[in-house]
Parts: C-alpha cells; structure tokens; sequence
C-alpha cells in the first residue's frame, strides 16, 4: 500500500477515535471542555499515535483495541503544546495555524485546559493499566516519557538555556526530552505491548525524536509551514541547533540522523517499509 494512504487511514482511523472522544467529554464548567476540545481537534499530522498504531500492526497486535492508549497519548502532546505556548513559556499566539489556546480563552483557562488533558490521560492511563502486565509497563513508559526524567525536564532546560550559550550535551538533553521522549514511547509502547525487546525501537524512536527537533529548528524561520510564527525561536534566543552549529551543519547532522533512522530499521526483524516512510516524511519537513 502507498505510504501517504497508510498514513491517512491511521490518521483517520485516529481522528475518528478522538471525535468520539471529545464528543462524550462531560466536563464542567462549559468553558473548560470546549478549550480542551478546541486544542484536541486543531489537526495535525498525529505522528505520534500513528506511530504507535502503525508499531502494533506491525508486531501482529490489533490496533483497534489499544485506541485509548493513542488517545492518552495525544492527551498529553496536546497539554504539552497548550502549555508550551504560554505567555511565561515560549510565548507563541499560532499553534497549527489558529490562534492559540490562551489567545481565545485566556492564560489561566489554557492552563487549565492543559491540566485538564494531562489528568484525563492519567485516568486513561489508569483504567489501561489494569487489562494486563504488558498495559501496566506501557503506561509507566507514556508516564515516564511525559514527566520530570523526560518532557518536563526537557521544557525545563530549554528555557534555562534562553539567551545562554551551552555544549552540544545540553543541547542533546534539551531535544532527546523536550521532543524526542514523547516521539519514542508510542513505539517503546507498542513493543512492550507486543512482547518485543522494546530497546530497538525506543533507539529509533529517540533518533527520530532529534531529527524532528532538527528539522523543527531549521524550520524556524519559516514556521509558517508548521502553523507557527516564523522567526519565533530566534526572537526568544531559543539554544537550538542553528544557533549552536549553523544552518549547513543542522542540515548536514539532519542528513546523518535521518540516515541512522534508516540503518536501525534496516537491524530491525520486522517489515519496517512503513516506518522507512515516516522517517522521510519528517526528514522532508527541513528541505
């Protein structure tokens, strides 16, 4: 099957599951559903949970019955961008090309909205948990990633490092958390799911993850692409890879890291066509 096809019947097997969903989202007050919701279903490629359903078909698991584990997954991405655009954080007002949530509801709702989806992904992740030892593993690895050893430490140090100079190292920590963590455990996920050696495709996982950060900052200047304002990491003095090594040197490392994407996949006893295709599409984004 063509890839860009696999693609959109995940990414519309996903939205499907996400309509349902929101639509049955009780939650009060009215203003506090309808910002989650708004974030929710604001589009987007969802690489991540098309990743994780595409890994489990891989593996021989049936995606269908691990829909709310993609959905907690897309919950706590999502609570991560709403937040991510704060005045007090990356201070953005485009997310995915509309207004971002505390630009139509206000910065203490956004927060809110955000809290909102990461406890509604910590409930998912709860009920998930008890289906199975292989569910419990998955949602510490989703919770791990998301947390203060991944995400958070990430969003952390990279605002440490606005309008400062740091190693290559610092700059490895930034992308491999703030980025990269969420971007590997929908595949860690789905081996543990399956019964696989995880190590593989969290390695792959964690090497798309700083490619996509790559490519994100090459981006920078014409965010407009990705729904963003353009320019905006260089306005905040953001510590990205541009700024540490220069567009010809990021460009060349996206080369190198798109290229070990490929090699892992090739070590891989599995059809990784799919996955292949994913690595392109990421790789492109920069070009």
């Amino acid at each position: 099957m063509n890839f860009n096809v696999r693609y959109e019947l995940y990414r519309a097997y996903f939205e499907r599951g996400l309509g349902n969903f929101c639509a049955c989202m009780d939650v009060a007050p009215a203003v506090l559903g309808e910002s989650m919701r708004y974030s929710l279903l604001a589009g987007g490629k969802r690489i991540r949970p098309v990743l994780f359903l595409s890994v489990l078909d891989l593996l021989g698991c049936d995606h269908e019955k691990e829909l709310p584990l993609a959905l907690a997954i897309e919950c706590i991405h999502t609570y991560s961008l709403i937040h991510d655009d704060l005045p007090a954080m990356d201070d953005d007002d485009l997310r995915r090309g509309r207004p971002s949530n505390h630009v139509v509801y206000g910065e203490a709702n956004a927060i809110l909205a955000g809290d909102g989806l990461l406890s509604t992904a910590a409930e998912i992740l709860l009920e998930e948990a008890g289906r199975s030892a292989r569910h419990l593993a998955a949602a510490k690895v989703l919770a791990h990633a998301a947390g203060v050893s991944g995400m958070v430490a990430g969003q952390s140090a990279d605002l440490l490092f606005e309008n400062r100079e740091g190693t290559a190292s610092d700059l490895i920590f930034i992308h491999t958390n703030k980025t990269g963590r969420m971007i590997s455990a929908p595949l860690t996920m789905a081996a543990t799911l399956a019964g696989r050696d995880p190590a593989p495709f969290t390695r792959f996982g964690d090497t798309l993850g700083l490619l996509f950060q790559l490519t994100d900052d090459l981006l920078d200047e014409q965010a407009a692409k990705l729904g963003k304002t353009p320019g905006k990491d260089r306005e905040e003095g953001k510590f990205t890879a541009v700024k540490a090594y220069g567009k010809t040197r990021a460009a060349e490392m996206c080369i190198q890291y798109e290229q070990t994407c490929h090699a892992i996949l090739e070590e891989l006893d599995a059809d990784t066509e799919f996955l292949h295709g994913v690595v392109e599409l990421v790789a492109k984004r920069g070009l």
